[in-house]
């Protein structure tokens, strides 16, 4: 088993420890941008566009997006319910 992972980050290749997760690699790619995700103004995604926890673990080869954090508005919450 390896120690080291192959990970990407708004297609930024990254070589992240194995018990690394997602915010770490987010982390190596850009503090900034990981400083934005733990204050929620940056939102953190999958290869799919669905939301991930900052904690959630890594496995090689996982792709992740970093991006606007959208709002709903009222008329949006309504649709939900």
């Amino acid at each position: 088993m390896t120690d080291r992972l192959i990970v990407f980050v708004n297609g930024a290749k990254l070589d992240v420890a194995a018990s690394a997760a997602a915010l770490d690699a987010v982390r190596a790619w850009d503090a900034d941008a990981a400083a934005a995700v733990e204050q929620g103004t940056r939102a953190l995604t999958d290869s799919r566009g669905l939301a991930l926890a900052p904690e959630s673990p890594l496995y090689a080869g996982a792709s992740l997006r970093v991006g606007a954090v959208r709002d709903r508005d009222d008329d949006d919450a309504d649709l939900l319910h």
